[in-house]
């Protein structure tokens, strides 16, 4: 039996749950132009895999994450995977965090370059010192600050999204003939490679964090309402995004930044909001990604964890000096074929039906 579902914590945890998201390729719309749009109107068909991907895969990762809460050396990675392949992923994800990290710090460079005009590297530089100083502050602090930051990023994002789709919907025609030009952004041979890719890239290195947001959860129906709210929010506006871009190819999809392009088309003052919107929405995942990698080293000494947490900002500023884009296109399809097993697994174990497991959750939420 399902508890009383508190919306106050599921709209915190779905908010928590579209920030691991929205950092730099979704806010920026490289990512949402290189795995969707670029294959033309068969992204509709990558958008909709992408919903019950997400539905799925985050309700399972939360939920298992409450079921396990009480359990101080729980494994994620060897739970859905095995001992064997469990120990391989403990730190093939940390890996991909880490590369993860470095483009997002690059984005933020660009991002400021494009609109302020700053140095990118300086850019780079200020976001890694601020993503450090998110990080030494501790996970729940951490927490309610990107899942203030994520709703703001989806609703604006929403509204560039929509208010582009309305104005130019006569473009709707021209989307066939844009097909050559978007294909140069492609990250795979077929869209339903791609689609897979982007749900593999989000929750081979989402796992750690969205495992411990279930786990912080008070009760499972909060971790599963709040994956689901945030799944759907979260894909309305990667759509939304998707079309508008779409409808401006020719011109959107020469940034490197193609959603403040299209925000700097409402107003220039509405561009200059979205710009430092997106600035947070970069911050906000990079934050929770610095978290889910140097959470699992020296944790039982302090100091000694925090001098690995500089060290690994400095390593992906260093890192992040490469052009954005390139990263993009480097980086996270890479990622995305190293999550395709660990995805299989989480599937697997999300469909498996366990009598006995399901009984001692049901008595566990009653006690509560």
């Amino acid at each position: 039996m399902e508890q009383q579902v508190h919306f106050k914590s599921v709209f915190k945890y779905a908010g928590a749950f579209i920030a691991w998201v929205i950092g730099s390729g979704f806010a920026t719309g490289q990512e949402i132009l290189q795995f969707f749009t670029s294959y033309g109107w068969f992204s509709y068909a990558v958008v909709f895999i992408n919903l019950v991907g997400f539905l799925f895969l985050g309700k399972t990762m939360m939920t298992k994450g409450f079921e396990h809460q009480d359990e101080a050396g729980f494994d994620h990675y060897r739970f859905y995977c095995g001992k064997k392949l469990g120990a391989v992923y403990s730190w093939v994800i940390p890996t991909t965090l880490f590369l993860t990290t470095a483009v997002l710090l690059s984005a933020s460079g660009s991002t400021l370059k494009e609109y302020f005009g700053l140095n990118r590297y300086l850019g780079s530089a200020l976001m890694a010192m601020l993503v450090l100083a998110a990080y030494l502050i501790g996970f729940e602090k951490m927490v309610k600050i990107v899942s203030k930051v994520g709703p703001v990023i989806v609703v604006l994002s929403i509204f560039v999204g929509a208010y582009t789709v309305v104005r130019d919907a006569s473009n709707f025609s021209e989307i066939g003939a844009s097909a050559q030009l978007l294909a140069a952004s492609q990250t795979s041979p077929h869209w339903s490679i791609s689609a897979v890719l982007y749900l593999s890239l989000n929750f081979l290195c989402g796992s750690t964090y969205y495992t411990a947001l279930g786990r912080s959860a008070a009760s499972r129906s909060d971790a599963k309402w709040g994956a689901v709210i945030g799944a759907v929010v979260l894909i309305i506006s990667i759509a939304l995004v998707n079309t508008a871009i779409l409808l401006n190819a020719a011109d959107s999809s020469a940034f490197n930044v193609p959603t403040l392009y299209l925000g700097n088309r409402i107003s220039r003052a509405f561009g200059t909001v979205f710009s430092i919107t997106l600035i947070l929405g970069i911050f906000s995942s990079c934050s929770t990604m610095m978290w889910s990698f140097c959470n699992r080293f020296f944790t039982n000494d302090k100091k000694k964890n925090r001098i690995f947490a500089a060290i690994v900002a400095i390593l992906t500023f260093a890192l992040g000096l490469f052009p954005f884009g390139g990263l993009v296109a480097v980086v996270y399809p890479l990622i995305g074929y190293a999550g395709l097993i660990f995805i299989g697994c989480v599937v697997y174990k999300g469909l498996k039906k366990d009598s006995k497991q399901e009984a001692t959750i049901g008595e566990m939420e009653a006690a509560i």
